[in-house]
């Protein structure tokens, strides 16, 4: 039996089938089983072939991506799926929806000029999530054969937190005055289940860097203030930090901390500078800037992911007296940007996901007085 990862293409447009099922076969380690033009199809041959993986698009007739997302939540949940998104404000809401249903990740359907630069353009962004959806396979498969099926589902027992004995010894815990979290691959459905648990009371700003394409931080940006307690919103250059706020860096745009005009209050720039590890926005170039006007007085969270993004930042939060927390390999969709965190050896805390708001609060400014009072 071949070892590759079985993908499936699904959409209704005969162009993109060619396109996909065309760049997948490039790709090492993937192959093309099979091919179908709507949901229903798919259903069907989801049976019969048994994929490892879907390329879904979302709006097709008969039965529209989301409706085949659902039936395969029942049907064949081993089952991973990447979405085709259209850049409109609808197709950015149906990809949400997408992610909440179990997608794995996304990728925009270019808007290019030749079919040789789409080809190219899907090629970038499918290789690198058709590499981590089967390392992800790998990790769970060794994770069931030891009997600790990954956090993400219900039935497993969560990891324990791990925290190095230094960090309360040093007086960290209780210090922090804002919050900077960095995600990837598996970052909508990782924020919508720790974000939520974030109460008002912890009174400080949150800065979030999620590796998105323009339009679609702004869907994620409104399904997650519906979930939330918290203010949830796309930033907007020139506006002040404020408690009680979950800033998320626009698609396509890098975001930093900067110097209000009294020298004293601190305000977000969106900038249009290069990206950095191949990421705009990137989570780097937020970590930065935190570090710089937040010395001893930040807690840098980084989550699931692809890549290394963010490490580099947490190294200088990390020299400025941050406290560091990084989501665990069980509950990760992606062990990456943490794991590059952790190797680098500038990690306080890993700790699975449901328990990340928590080491959160442990962290910020006067959370010991509320804890008690």
């Amino acid at each position: 039996m071949s070892d590759h990862l079985r993908v499936l293409v699904v959409d209704d447009t005969v162009v993109y089938r060619k396109v996909v099922s065309d760049v997948i076969e490039e790709i090492p380690g993937a192959e093309v089983v099979g091919v179908a033009h709507d949901g229903k199809i798919a259903m069907a041959k989801i049976s019969t072939l048994k994929p490892d993986i879907l390329t879904l698009d979302i709006e097709m007739p008969e039965m529209n991506g989301l409706e085949v997302l659902d039936q395969m939540r029942r049907e064949a949940p081993n089952t991973g799926a990447i979405m085709l998104s259209t850049l409109t404000h609808k197709g950015g809401e149906m990809t949400m929806k997408a992610l909440e249903l179990g997608a794995f990740d996304f990728i925009p359907k270019p808007e290019t000029r030749s079919l040789e630069e789409s080809r190219v353009a899907v090629k970038n962004a499918l290789a690198p999530m058709l590499k981590a959806f089967a390392r992800r396979k790998e990790v769970r498969s060794i994770l069931q054969a030891k009997g600790a099926l990954a956090a993400t589902d219900a039935t497993a027992p969560l990891s324990a937190v791990q925290r190095r004995a230094s960090v309360e010894q040093r007086g960290r815990f209780g210090s922090s005055e804002i919050v900077g979290i960095g995600v990837s691959t598996g970052g909508p459905n990782a924020l919508a289940q720790m974000l939520p648990q974030l109460s008002r009371e912890i009174d400080v700003p949150i800065l979030i860097v999620q590796h998105m394409p323009p339009v679609f931080t702004q869907s994620l940006a409104k399904s997650l203030d519906s979930k939330c307690p918290l203010s949830v919103k796309e930033a907007v250059d020139g506006e002040p930090v404020s408690p009680n706020t979950a800033f998320i860096a626009p698609g396509g745009k890098q975001m930093k901390l900067a110097a209000g005009a009294d020298g004293r209050s601190r305000i977000i720039r969106i900038t249009d500078d290069p990206p950095e590890n191949s990421c705009k926005p990137s989570v780097d170039y937020l970590f930065r800037s935190i570090a710089h006007h937040y010395v001893g007085r930040a807690t840098g969270v980084i989550m699931t992911g692809m890549g290394g993004d963010g490490t580099e930042g947490l190294k200088r939060m990390k020299e400025s007296g941050a406290t560091v927390i990084a989501q665990d390999q069980g509950s990760s969709t992606v062990y990456g940007m943490p794991k590059e965190a952790v190797d680098a050896g500038v990690v306080d805390v890993i700790s699975p996901l449901d328990k990340i708001a928590e080491e959160i609060r442990k962290t910020v400014k006067g959370y010991r007085l509320k804890a008690v009072g």
